[in-house]
């Protein structure tokens, strides 16, 4: 469809139809669209503990067709594999950092050990380039959590790195409530790509300065702006020493301000499609791993939202819109009860843009994979014909 064709387009055809592939339903693009989300991280039974291996590498990656981006990623993934385990399982990750950059891995929302919970010169050491660490604990509470850096974290974080972490029960009590068929994880994030090239870069330059200064013996801890009391780091000021918040480190001074927004690391017309189908009922996992609110809205049903930050509610909410802050998780289970292609997005349409251009960002759909062909056909064109219009990029 061109975009003549477009406006064109009859009167009786939805608008919103326009977002989605004409093949959505082939079978080759069905099987594409499992790989949008997180996949499970493998692990290795060694004695009592369930082993898994994560490391960190510098990637390419690409938000939408043609944007590509250098960023960080866990194990050449965004978001980073899905962990999947038994509430009171033996965790052991063995953690390497295979870049010239610290990092350290934050449990969010796990009852770590607190030498297990990743914040950099209060549990634990930074990870250095080249290193490994070892994140023992068992996993507890029961839920939908997820894992970070937090180390750098206004950068690291938009920068994919991320992943969920999923802690099961055989006695799932949601489940119990409504038995759904199958479950799927939404990562949210946002990203300013410009501030990420700036300060990914000037933050390598950094490491390789600092790295070099220690091999050759002239580790100085001001050039690391590391002091053991308030007192020491007064007494480096008053001899001349500038803390890094009095100076620029970067091309603008000013905080991120996001351009992109993705769903399991990618924007529109990259985003996965939630498949289901008439009288089944699923699970959808929501986290928020990014800085912005999405406020999700669903088109043609409510949801029952039955667990928030992983925690079984007593009585679940029905509603067709929640508002997914910073670090937060909800699960939703929807059931099928209003066959069709349903917008799934951001009601908040800044957030549904790539790089101010709408449509995109946290676009995405519920599909119901038992949709007659008939009533795929959505509106006649100038040509009389009736097809499921192809991807829109401009309304």
């Amino acid at each position: 469809m061109n975009r003549k064709e477009f406006i064109g387009y009859s009167a009786t055809g939805a608008a919103g139809m326009a977002l989605f592939p004409a093949n959505l339903f082939a079978k080759e693009n069905l099987k594409k669209n499992e790989k949008r989300f997180p996949q499970i991280l493998p692990y290795a039974k060694k004695g009592k503990w369930k082993e898994f291996e994560l490391e960190i590498n510098i990637m390419e990656h690409e938000l939408a067709p043609a944007m590509k981006i250098h960023t960080l990623a866990f194990n050449n993934m965004i978001p980073g594999p899905e962990i999947r385990v038994k509430e009171g399982d033996q965790v052991r990750v063995k953690f390497k950092n295979k870049t010239e950059i610290n990092h350290t891995i934050h449990w969010h929302g796990i009852y770590v050990p607190w030498r297990m919970d990743g914040v950099p010169y209060v549990t634990q050491m930074p990870v250095m380039a080249d290193q490994e660490f070892i994140y023992e604990f068992t996993a507890k509470p029961y839920g939908t959590h997820f894992y970070h850096c937090h180390w750098g974290t206004l950068l690291h974080m938009q920068s994919g790195m991320f992943g969920s972490f999923i802690v099961e029960n055989d006695d799932d009590p949601v489940k119990k409530a409504f038995p759904y068929e199958r479950e799927y994880t939404l990562v949210y994030s946002a990203h300013d790509v410009n501030f990420l090239r700036n300060e990914l870069n000037g933050m390598l330059e950094r490491m390789k300065e600092r790295s070099y200064l220690m091999k050759n013996g002239r580790f100085d801890p001001q050039r690391f702006n590391l002091f053991n009391t308030k007192e020491e780091l007064l007494n480096a000021i008053e001899n001349g020493y500038q803390p890094p918040y009095l100076v620029n480190r970067r091309s603008l001074a000013d905080l991120p301000n996001p351009n992109w927004f993705t769903v399991n690391g990618k924007s529109y017309p990259s985003t996965p499609s939630l498949l289901i189908k008439t009288g089944e009922t699923i699970r959808v996992r929501l986290i928020n791993s990014g800085t912005e609110n999405h406020h999700l809205h669903l088109h043609g049903h409510d949801f029952w939202m039955v667990c928030d930050d992983g925690l079984p509610l007593p009585r679940p909410w029905q509603r067709n819109t929640l508002s997914l802050s910073p670090g937060k998780t909800y699960d939703i289970i929807i059931e099928g009860n209003n066959r069709g292609i349903w917008t799934f997005h951001d009601h908040d349409t800044r957030r549904v843009t790539n790089n101010g251009l709408y449509p995109g960002g946290n676009l995405m759909a519920l599909v119901y994979e038992d949709l007659p062909v008939e009533e795929r056909q959505v509106g006649k064109m100038n040509n009389g014909k009736n097809i499921l219009p192809k991807i829109a990029l401009d309304e």
